[in-house]
């Protein structure tokens, strides 16, 4: 199966992005922060500082991602409630920063690497789908079973009468 090398290769991936993003966010506040560059009248402290706070804010945001592929890894089960919110949520960005590298940054090495955590992320949560229960189906060598058998104890399902009419009173 593919699944667990999958949420493993995702969880390593995601470690490793949420430490680089973090890292070059810190970079670029300490380059704005040395330059004293501003930004139409920004306060270039104010620059620097939500430089290094984004980019925290967001590896963490990676990180928590990570984990979440960690513990799919790990317990060999589909992602549920927030852990898939989370992993569908960093679907979407990785689609958008595909977007932009091709668009803005004209890095084919950058949009290519995108587009592959995306497939990792989508392959992730759709080899996790969820799967029909063996014992609700039904055994592939009985046919449908005809509504009138008499060896069927059901005769299907009860008419539906409507409630009692309201008393006048």
């Amino acid at each position: 199966m593919v699944r667990r090398p999958v949420a493993w290769i995702l969880a390593v991936v995601l470690f490793v992005e949420a430490f680089g993003v973090a890292a070059l966010n810190w970079f670029l506040g300490i380059v704005a922060d040395r330059q004293n560059m501003s930004l139409a009248g920004i306060d270039p402290d104010a620059m620097s500082v939500s430089s290094k706070v984004g980019g925290v804010l967001f590896g963490l945001y990676f990180l928590l991602c990570a984990v979440v592929a960690l513990l799919v890894a790990i317990r060999d089960r589909a992602p549920a409630g927030l852990g898939r919110i989370l992993l569908i949520s960093v679907a979407v960005v990785h689609g958008l920063l595909a977007a932009f590298a091709w668009a803005m940054v004209e890095g084919k090495a950058a949009f290519a690497f995108m587009v592959v955590v995306l497939g990792l992320v989508i392959l992730l949560l759709m080899t996790y789908d969820r799967l029909e229960d063996p014992s609700d189906a039904a055994p592939a060598s009985e046919g449908p079973k005809d509504p009138k058998d008499p060896e069927r104890p059901d005769k299907g399902p009860a008419p539906i009468t409507p409630p009692p009419a309201p008393s006048p009173s």
